[in-house]
């Protein structure tokens, strides 16, 4: 039990800042491309409350890939029982496999009282995506991880460490993954990649003496963090003539026709976030929107979010209309 309150102490949370300012990004986008901006007090109502509707469905994202993991034992029990009973058909007396169905770690992960739950209201979640989970199941018992899996020692470590290299090798990057989620939510494909070191986080947690009753990852730091996402959007919204109005000023070398609407809205956030809060560092700001830039952006507009975002911030800086603690 211990291993998930320390995680509290670090103040680990599902919903961290680096998802809000990705939605907060996407909301905002979406509120000037989807003309909400015409709407005054009803558009930005209507975008508030898309931003926590997202950041919800990225939480039942989170149960949603654990339960994957789940469903991948499922079909890798069945076909265990399905090989038991072939040979027992045809007279053989061959060893079926058994290391994988059971996993310790799996079986923790089933036990889980919060998991189970979210398994039960939403029982549907992978029903019609069976083959892909079977093929992740088969991918993964052809790799080098598997082998070593099997001949390394019977424990919960050798048990926790294949899940983790199933999770990285199969599940991260995996294309049938992205097109059933797509099929599933609009907003899950763009939460994925950082939903996955969550999972990452989470499966390291897990000891061998865990409680059903331990909980996983919460959602916000109590609303500190909810705060942010409100505060972040509602900043760069009611100050995005401003904000834009500094852009223009230093487009240097920049034409503004040919600049992407989401490059400008990543500048725009980014600046709503270094004008507005004041014990975020300046490098941290420009560090993460940069970062968002590289899923958005074309490559050789990095580069533009990143001058953009340093000049501007150095010259509030110097005309003393920002203050950082």
């Amino acid at each position: 039990m211990c291993n998930f309150a320390s995680l509290l102490e670090k103040r680990e949370y599902m919903v961290n800042r680096e998802l809000i300012r990705l939605k907060t990004v996407q909301i905002v986008y979406s509120y000037y491309v989807n003309g909400s901006d015409k709407l005054g007090e009803k558009g930005i109502s209507t975008s508030e409350k898309e931003l926590f509707f997202s950041l919800d469905k990225a939480y039942e994202l989170y149960h949603g890939m654990l339960a994957l993991l789940l469903e991948i034992r499922r079909v890798a029990i069945e076909d265990f029982e399905q090989k038991k009973l072939r040979n027992r058909q045809l007279g053989k007396n061959e060893v079926v496999d058994n290391r994988f169905v059971n996993n310790r770690l799996l079986q923790i992960i089933s036990e889980n009282e919060q998991l189970r739950e979210f398994r039960e209201k939403n029982n549907q979640f992978w029903i019609e995506d069976e083959a892909m989970a079977r093929n992740i199941f088969n991918q993964f018992t052809q790799t080098s991880d598997y082998e070593t899996y099997l001949k390394g020692e019977d424990n919960f470590e050798n048990d926790a460490e294949a899940i983790r290299r199933l999770y990285r090798t199969c599940i991260c990057n995996n294309d049938e993954v992205t097109a059933a989620l797509e099929d599933k939510c609009i907003y899950w494909n763009d939460d994925k990649y950082i939903i996955d070191t969550f999972i990452l986080k989470t499966l390291r947690l897990f000891k061998e003496d865990a409680d059903p009753n331990m909980p996983l990852l919460p959602q916000y730091e109590r609303n500190e963090d909810k705060e942010f996402a409100l505060q972040l959007f509602h900043y760069a919204i009611e100050n995005g003539e401003y904000y834009r109005s500094l852009i223009e000023e230093n487009a240097v070398n920049w034409d503004m026709r040919r600049i992407a609407t989401m490059d400008i809205v990543i500048v725009q956030t980014g600046l709503a976030e270094i004008c507005s809060f004041p014990t975020i560092p300046v490098a941290v700001s420009i560090n993460e929107y940069i970062n968002i830039a590289k899923v958005y952006s074309a490559q050789r507009n990095w580069g533009y979010v990143n001058a953009t975002l340093d000049k501007i911030a150095k010259q509030l800086l110097a005309e003393g209309k920002i203050e950082k603690k």
